[in-house]
């Protein structure tokens, strides 16, 4: 089966790195689980709201350039946070970045695992603003 990216998502990438826009949106075309965009660029008063809440652990997110993502997994039109859901995304979010030669960086991977969260490699990518 093959998913598409919902209005919602496509408007949560707004502003977000066209590579990582690709990376996602060849992403949705391979995963074997539905998902969608939740977030893409926030505002610092966003972030700032989102640590004081215990959400986020910092306040130089790559979400504040319009470098990261998160991903929610949807299953019979519900979002769902099992974690064998995201490894699966993950896997297509990979594939796609490798076939689109992006360099991503999974969440997942992570010590404090955050499995909905994908972005691009801060190696090759600089912290500036993209948009």
């Amino acid at each position: 089966m093959t998913f598409h990216l919902s209005t919602r998502s496509l408007n949560n990438l707004i502003h977000v790195h066209p590579d990582l826009i690709g990376v996602v949106e060849l992403a949705i075309q391979k995963t074997p689980v539905d998902f969608c965009v939740t977030e893409g660029l926030r505002s610092p008063e966003r972030q700032a709201r989102l640590v004081k809440a215990g959400a986020s652990k910092t306040l130089k997110s790559r979400h504040l350039t319009g470098h990261a993502v998160d991903l929610a997994a949807i299953v019979d039109g519900k979002i769902r946070w099992d974690w064998p859901l995201y490894f699966k995304i993950a896997e297509a979010m990979k594939a796609a970045a490798k076939e689109e030669n992006v360099s991503i960086v999974w969440g997942g991977d992570w010590k404090m695992k955050d499995g909905p969260h994908f972005e691009l490699s801060r190696k090759v990518y600089p912290a500036t603003r993209s948009v």
